[in-house]
């Protein structure tokens, strides 16, 4: 089964070695010792062999030019308007760096139980190889662009804006530190104001103040001494307890381990509360050095909320679930009341206590804080099983006799929201899957004014959700007319059949008095568009974002009032070669009845040959089709297809016929596993049988492919099924005994679920993989389950059982591959491992990748 469309040349560097192949798509660079392997095989061996040198071939490798443009395509460079100044003037885009570099990821950094931390620049990891390049002001009215000033040698990082949308904050993140800048929205001048560098290891964006004349970050502490060094000989062997409790705590894959470990945490989080005026760059310092999460300036400017990692640290779970404390602090820095606290994370986490407080947040009239808090049972003195539920107010300086009840009602408030000026609440409750939401206004809070009662359960039913602002005095509240009398719904009409008919966005205004709508925008229906932004305080002029299946996303101004429009953006389409792919959705149906979507990508030449084919999925669990149908209920076929480095349509462009299905898993939720090896084997033949009637595919060329929980169904389906001569499978877990407290949705024991943890473990079945499994992996990946060591004791199990197997692990990659080297090998070893096991391969078993002695190792 070829396919002559594809004969592109084999380029070794700067050599370019015409090839017989049909279509090897490959190319290697970087290291000369694998260019003249390759080169020398090519010439040798032929295709067979220039695809097996591959397969064996050390060194970062590139897929061909066609399958490398996708990879690399200038994703980043979209201009997307949707982040408005307050004052509605500007839109602010960001250009991001594109791929990362593998030199970038290689950077040194510590991985403090999950805390990855760039040591030498005293931030977060993240802010050292990601960040934005190139920032620019948009005013839509004149369409004047404004590029701001972010420092040389340096990424911006956290850029927000002033509440009254004259400034912008950001992190300058340099080669070893990191500082705070300011910048004028009507020029785009930047400032430096940190006097020294920036702690942002924990708190990585700066905040405002309410009046905008103050930024908080956090600063290094001026007497920090020397990082914290080992001891040179161990002070203690490791100690690990149970507990009293069942802990039942997932696999997390990094740990502290040591008091050093203890130590290094605290030294690169701990630091120096600040805030600093944008006009002469006043520092004030407030309170000690403590271990930072959260700064929440609150909108009167003259309180912070502010939430601080606690000791005792753990040796059992990460940084993210130790214990913490959230207090308000005043100017000087002191603490006034410990809003709430929380305990080090042991086990699975229990459900918020709706005793607690919470929702808790700052009133936008800067009149305190605001949170919900319900009743005990204790506290219910007619036993009849009603529990209020108090909309509270606590004004400063935030003492027990400085609590007010705004409102109270006899249900469970599930949201709460404020306008402008805090006298008008909009809250939601449910009961008996109806969500009720209502306005109350407090000049007469004994009335509810309902703006809708929806069914959670009927995926059709979308009223919409409010609309929100940026708040004079900072936060969000609801956007409403300037008479205070109507607020705005944006939704999406659906419909029964989402493969004819796409979903619509729309946007409402509805009167809070009488809950009556008005439609003032509803997409058409042969693209999708939807409302990003709105303009004035009218709601007369907004911005929709119009996109189709070829036609990628493009910002209009449009006049409400007469439909008329002007375009903002010009964006171009980065991966044109696959917009033009021949896309088709279908209606897949089991034979237990049970219905789902499929999406099927095929070349852009496709002529109707049967074609090799492709799998990618990833199993999901409902209790049932209804749950199905309302996960699916966002299937659009009216959208562009935005394609990512790593998307599974790429196999398209190198002959093949991708099949994308929903992969449901379908049972009583408490149970569900116990159904997953024979829906796992229902929905991939009906599938097949589809695609082999529509005549996509030949059904004896198939392969399949998955990442992470997709990566685990692969392995599953090669060793249950017999359709598949090849399989990809990244970052898998392929041994369920390795995660005995639950995984996914699983939440039974090992002990108490021992046949469907077996059940489900393909590696305890390793000797019935039939075809030619290909297994990827981030050496450094942190995903709870999938520890890089279980695709290593995989490939031992398979290298033992005389399976046709091979590995490869990426340097410094986690859970998702990110840097362009690896994207780009993984890629030209994909493509190659399909073309050899099942593209090309001849009848019957596949033939082994590897010879004799290659497991030896490169000379």
């Amino acid at each position: 089964m070829t396919n002559p469309r594809h004969r592109p040349e084999i380029s070794a560097g700067a050599l370019k070695i015409p090839t017989a192949s049909k279509h090897p798509r490959f190319e290697a660079f970087g290291w000369w010792t694998c260019l003249l392997t390759v080169a020398a095989l090519l010439w040798a061996g032929g295709p067979l062999a220039a695809q097996e040198s591959v397969i064996h071939a050390d060194g970062y490798l590139s897929p061909a030019e066609e399958i490398a443009e996708i990879v690399a395509a200038p994703r980043h460079e979209l201009v997307s308007l949707d982040d408005l100044s307050p004052d509605g003037r500007f839109f602010l885009h960001e250009q991001g760096v594109g791929l990362l570099s593998l030199e970038e990821m290689a950077r040194p950094h510590l991985n403090l139980a999950g805390l990855y931390v760039d040591h030498r620049a005293h931030r977060n990891r993240n802010l050292t190889i990601r960040g934005t390049e190139r920032m620019e002001l948009i005013e839509w009215e004149s369409g004047e662009r404004i590029a701001v000033g972010i420092p040389e040698g340096a990424r911006a990082q956290g850029v927000t804006w002033s509440p009254d949308g004259r400034h912008l904050a950001f992190l300058a993140a340099y080669e070893t530190e990191t500082h705070l800048y300011v910048a004028e929205a009507a020029t785009g001048e930047a400032q430096r104001l940190s006097p020294r560098p920036v702690l942002a290891t924990r708190v990585t964006a700066p905040s405002w103040s309410g009046d905008g004349e103050w930024v908080y970050t956090v600063l290094l502490p001026e007497a920090r001494g020397s990082e914290p060094q080992p001891p040179v000989t161990p002070t203690t062997p490791l100690v690990r307890v149970t507990a009293e409790e069942e802990n039942r705590l997932r696999t997390f894959p990094t740990l502290l381990r040591t008091p050093h470990d203890e130590e290094m945490v605290e030294y690169h989080t701990t630091g120096q509360l600040a805030r600093i005026s944008i006009v002469g760059g006043v520092v004030e310092s407030l309170g000690a050095p403590a271990m930072f999460e959260e700064v929440d300036p609150g909108p009167d400017g003259a309180h912070v909320r502010v939430r601080t990692t606690q000791r005792p640290f753990s040796f059992l779970v990460p940084v993210s679930s130790f214990a913490h404390s959230e207090e308000i602090w005043d100017e000087s820095g002191e603490s006034l009341v410990e809003v709430t606290s929380r305990e080090i994370q042991m086990g699975v986490p229990d459900q918020n206590d709706e005793e607690e407080r919470r929702a808790i947040q700052w009133r936008p009239d800067g009149a305190g804080l605001s949170f919900l808090k319900r009743d005990s049972a204790e506290d219910n003195d007619e036993n009849d099983g009603t529990r209020m539920d108090r909309v509270m107010q606590w004004a400063p300086p935030f003492g027990e006799d400085d609590l007010t009840v705004v409102y109270e009602s006899e249900n469970q408030i599930r949201s709460l929201r404020y306008s402008d000026d805090a006298r008008i609440l909009f809250l939601t409750e449910e009961e008996d899957d109806e969500e009720h939401l209502y306005a109350v206004f407090l000049d007469d809070p004994e009335e509810r004014h309902t703006l809708f009662r929806r069914d959670t359960k009927d995926p059709l039913d979308d009223p919409g959700s409010l609309v929100t602002r940026p708040g004079t005095l900072g936060g969000e509240v609801v956007r409403l007319s300037p008479d205070q009398g109507a607020a705005y719904l944006s939704g999406m009409e659906r419909h029964e059949a989402p493969l004819e008919e796409a979903p619509r966005p729309f946007l409402d205004r509805i009167d809070l008095r009488s809950g009556e709508t008005e439609r003032l925008f509803e997409s058409s229906s042969d693209a999708f568009e939807q409302v990003t932004a709105i303009l004035d305080p009218e709601v007369s002029r907004v911005v929709v974002t119009r996109e189709t299946p070829s036609d990628v996303p493009n910002a209009f101004v449009r006049e409400l009032a007469d439909g008329s429009e002007r375009q903002l953006t010009d964006n171009l389409d980065p991966t044109p070669a696959l917009t033009a792919a021949q896309r088709v959705h279908h209606r897949v149906r089991r034979p237990d009845g049970i219905g789902f979507n499929l999406q099927v990508t095929l070349p852009p030449d496709w002529d109707g040959e049967r074609l090799p084919g492709m799998i990618w999925f990833y199993p999901r669990e409902y209790a049932d089709q209804e749950a199905l149908d309302y996960a699916g209920r966002d299937l659009n076929i009216n959208r562009y297809p935005s394609v990512g480095p790593r998307s599974a349509e790429i196999f398209a462009l190198a002959g093949y016929a991708v099949l994308q299905p929903d992969h449901p898993i379908v049972g009583p939720m408490d149970r569900v596993n116990d159904n997953y090896v024979p829906d796992l084997q229902a929905n991939h033949l009906a599938v097949i049988d589809l695609a082999d009637r529509e005549g996509y595919i030949d059904r004896s060329r198939m392969s399949l492919g998955g990442h992470s929980y997709g990566g685990f169904g692969t392995i599953n389906a090669m060793v249950r099924t017999p359709y598949f001569r090849a399989g990809i499978a990244g970052a898998p877990n392929s041994n369920r005994l390795l995660t005995p407290l639950g995984f996914q949705f699983e939440r039974r024991l090992l002990w108490e679920s021992r046949e469907s943890y077996l059940e489900m473990s393909p590696f305890l079945w390793a000797e019935r993989l039939q075809g030619a499994l290909l297994v990827y992996h981030g050496d450094d990946d942190q995903n709870v389950g999938t520890f890089p060591d279980n695709s290593w004791r995989l490939f031992h199990a398979l290298n033992g059982l005389g399976k046709t197997s091979a590995l490869y692990m990426y340097p410094y990659e986690g859970h998702g591959p990110a840097a362009r080297e690896t994207l780009m090998d993984m890629w030209a070893r994909w493509i190659v491992w399909l073309d050899h096991y099942v593209r090309d391969a001849e009848d019957g078993e596949p033939v082994r990748p590897v010879s004799e002695n290659n497991q030896e190792g490169s000379s």
